[in-house]
């Protein structure tokens, strides 16, 4: 069984509050008539499995993919006004667990929360595990271009560690997106880029160290961090400032997060799974974005030259763990 840890899915109750164009996230459409979905610093173009239970199970058959962690995808809904939020946090999970209720072999999913309220976050999330029957939240990667360490957030996680379920970092408009409008360089590099950067403040602040058992994954391989783990390990060495908060070296925390797969790149993730194991890296496909992969996404993992108990472990065993199932 192949368990899809990262793609995204847009229920229909929040699409329907999105198009009321109240706040933050807008919904238009351009002069192809594709269905956008515009927010600071990118947009998506809304497709058929974004929003189409039918059309996505015959993307998951077509290419092997047994069951799917639906999660929202950008812009979410910490970016709204508080009460807009968390209305469209319910809805959203709402919707997710209507799916997950329609499809239970094939569907699980993780919980939008409304960060912005981080009190309202941590009672949503609870809401959405303990009546919904979701297996976890998702993080994004700032809270209106604040990080995800700070202290006011405590309490997500600590309602995280209590339920024991894991939160899934996924980026959002990165905290400094200057000179990024262009190109498409905010999910091209922002995302990988506010990924990390969070990660790295949630290692050096000392919140990894107060939270044990929080359970991390990291979206795209952890964003960019892999391909800085030297120059991570001999900032610890050479900065005093890197010391004050954690009591170990950084890779010992950077080894407890778990990452998923779609990195498009064979040698990076090699070189991810002999860092950090193979039991902390999840199947992923960031389905059915532009940019996702669905189709490789299985084939990827079976060309390592690994064991084939270690490829199960990536395909379906370790999020299969993770999120009780």
């Amino acid at each position: 069984m192949n368990i899809d840890f990262h793609n995204h899915f847009y229920p229909k109750g929040y699409m329907d509050e999105l198009s009321r164009g109240e706040g933050y996230a807008r919904v238009e459409t351009d002069d192809q008539s594709r269905l956008l979905v515009h927010y600071e610093g990118d947009y998506n173009i809304v497709v058929g499995p974004h929003v189409v239970i039918e059309d996505r199970l015959k993307a998951m058959d077509r290419c092997g993919v047994d069951m799917q962690v639906l999660t929202l995808t950008t812009p979410s809904v910490e970016r709204e006004a508080p009460e807009r939020g968390i209305r469209l946090a319910r809805l959203a999970n709402d919707g997710f667990r209507e799916v997950c209720e329609e499809h239970p072999d094939r569907f699980v999913a993780l919980a939008a929360l409304p960060l912005q309220d981080p009190e309202a976050s941590a009672e949503e999330l609870e809401r959405a595990v303990k009546e919904c029957g979701l297996k976890g939240g998702t993080l994004m990667t700032n809270v209106g271009g604040r990080p995800l360490d700070l202290p006011e957030l405590m309490p997500v996680y600590e309602k995280a560690v209590k339920l024991d379920v894991p939160l899934f970092i996924h980026p959002t408009s990165p905290m400094n997106s200057t000179w990024m409008g262009d190109y498409r360089l905010v999910p091209i590099l922002g995302f990988g880029v506010d990924t990390t950067l969070n990660i790295l403040r949630m290692v050096f602040s000392g919140m990894l160290d107060r939270l044990p058992n929080l359970k991390l994954v990291a979206s795209h391989l952890g964003g960019v961090f892999s391909y800085l783990r030297g120059r991570i390990d001999i900032g610890y060495k050479a900065y005093p400032e890197c010391k004050e908060n954690i009591s170990e070296p950084p890779e010992n925390y950077l080894k407890r997060i778990w990452m998923d797969s779609i990195i498009y790149d064979q040698d990076n993730l090699e070189s991810a799974i002999a860092f950090s194991g193979v039991e902390k890296i999840v199947l992923g496909s960031d389905h059915p974005h532009q940019i996702g992969d669905l189709a490789n996404a299985v084939g990827r993992i079976e060309r390592l030259d690994i064991s084939d108990g270690d490829k199960e472990k990536i395909l379906w065993g370790n999020a299969a763990k993770l999120l009780k199932i």
